[in-house]
Order: C-alpha cells, then sequence, then structure tokens
C-alpha cells in the first residue's frame, strides 16, 4: 500500500487553488491507494497568528466547508483511491485546553490527523515565532534567542511537550515534520546534533504508541535538502519499531510524491 498521509488543499490559505479533484488525479497518477487531506486546522482560540501574512490556517468559519468538501471527494473516489478526512492541528504551548476543547468538537469527523510544531513561546517574551515561515524570519529569532541552538532547543522541547499533552480522545496519533526546525539549516548551520532529546522524543513517540510523519517537503527546500526527520533519525525510529507514515506536505498537486525517491524506505 503507498500512502500519502500529509496533502494541503486549495482552502489552505498560503497554498495553491489546485482543485480537491487535481490531488486526487494526481495521487492516482503516481501509485497511491490511499491519501490523507490535512489541512491546517484553525489556530486554537484565543491565539493570533503573529506571522508576517497571518495565512497559518484555515479559519474555524471555513471548517465545515472544507469537511463537507472532503467528504465529498472522498465518497466520489471511493472505488479509485482511499481517501481520508483529516487536519493538521497546530500544537501551541500555554493553549493545550483550547486545542483539547476543538478536538473534543471537531475530532469526530475526522479519519485520520498530525499534530504538529510551528510557533515557538519565546523564552525571553510572551511573543510566539512561527519557525518556518522565512530564513528572514528566523534570522531575527536567531537574534532574540540567543543563537540557533537555542531555538532548536525550544522547538525540540516544545515538541517533546505537544507528545505527552492531553489533549483528549481526539488527540492525534501522527507527529508532524519531527525535524522542520532544520528548514534553513544550511543558512544557519549547527554542529550539535541535539542527539539527546531527540532519542528522548523518539522513545516518548514509541511509548505513547504514536506514528511519525516522515515528510518529503525538506527534501525540496533550498536551505535544507533533506526529508524530516533525516535518515539518520529514520533508522533511530526502525530501531524503536515506531511506525513511518510517508507525508508529501503537498501545497500543490504536483508536490505529491515529493521526496519519495530519496527517502529510506526498504520495503516499510
Amino acid at each position: 500500500m503507498k500512502k500519502d498521509g500529509h496533502i494541503h488543499t486549495p482552502y489552505c490559505p498560503h497554498g495553491t487553488k489546485d482543485s480537491l479533484t487535481q490531488y486526487a488525479e494526481q495521487a492516482i497518477a503516481l501509485g497511491f491507494t490511499e491519501m490523507t487531506f490535512t489541512e491546517h486546522a484553525p489556530l486554537p482560540k484565543g491565539f493570533i497568528d503573529t506571522t508576517p501574512t497571518q495565512d497559518s490556517s484555515i479559519t474555524l468559519e471555513v471548517l465545515p466547508f472544507y469537511l463537507e468538501d472532503v467528504q465529498r471527494i472522498k465518497k466520489e473516489y471511493e472505488k479509485r483511491i482511499k481517501i481520508n478526512v483529516g487536519l493538521e492541528i497546530d500544537y501551541i504551548e500555554g493553549f493545550e485546553l483550547e486545542i483539547k476543547n476543538f478536538l473534543a468538537e471537531w475530532g469526530h469527523f475526522l479519519d485520520d490527523s498530525i499534530l504538529s510544531v510551528h510557533f515557538l513561546k519565546n523564552p525571553m517574551s510572551t511573543h510566539y515565532d512561527c519557525v518556518d515561515y522565512s530564513p528572514e524570519y528566523f534570522g531575527k529569532m536567531v537574534e532574540q534567542y540567543g543563537g540557533v541552538s537555542k531555538i532548536y532547543d525550544c522547538y525540540y522541547q516544545t515538541l517533546l511537550k505537544s507528545i505527552k499533552a492531553d489533549l483528549g480522545p481526539a488527540k492525534p496519533k501522527r507527529i508532524g515534520h519531527m525535524t522542520l526546525i532544520r528548514k534553513f539549516h544550511h543558512m544557519y548551520p549547527l554542529e550539535q546534533n541535539f542527539q539527546t532529546v531527540l532519542f528522548a522524543i523518539l522513545e516518548e513517540v514509541k511509548n505513547q504508541g504514536y506514528e511519525l510523519d516522515y515528510n518529503g517537503a525538506g527534501v525540496n527546500k533550498p536551505y535544507c535538502k533533506e526529508p524530516y526527520p533525516p535518515n539518520w533519525i529514520v533508522e533511530e525510529a526502525v530501531k524503536r519499531n515506531i511506525p513511518l507514515i510517508y507525508g508529501s506536505d503537498a501545497h500543490q498537486a504536483q508536490d505529491l510524491g515529493q521526496g519519495w525517491n530519496v527517502m529510506l524506505w526498504n520495503d516499510r
């Protein structure tokens, strides 16, 4: 079975207007037998998007239309490809209750979902920063946090908190792009590999019975050029029998399958 478990849609404010049909047809053409649409869920109630464009997610008002549309395409294509209704949920430190309440209300509409960290709580202030917005934005974070290593440490600690967080029975069981923090690592290099905390994250994923999003988007990012997570972490995940679910993280139909050919599958 060839599955893509991380796909965005025309509802994404920072994506393209490629239709759900275009995504489905492209997935079939590439030989996928299953796919999950995982649009960025509305950010937690009370949280303000701090990106310059404020286009990180769909709104609560749009959510019912998104769910209805994916249900429609799921039924339309049921004889050709399995389509799952899903969301990519943002874990934001300090908003656990709001996320839990959202999942309690909307989780029963979902077949599949991902829990991801995009926003960090700045340890030097009450501000939240989006780690993958742009190289320039990341550069400003380096100055504010006191170095690249401080941002990495904050990201991985936040990721660990997301895995341990009590978000209720509808909490996603797949952890999104575990090493997204490395999106700009060729521009902001760091010799430290954070092995200790990364192993702790893997152990917690294993203990919770969760999956990892094996995300190909980083392969095509000019300052990353590797999957999220990179191969050495994938090998450690395999040693721990952690399920790996390929995700293209496509924001346009032509991105489906990105990274697939250079990722360590070994028949998994």
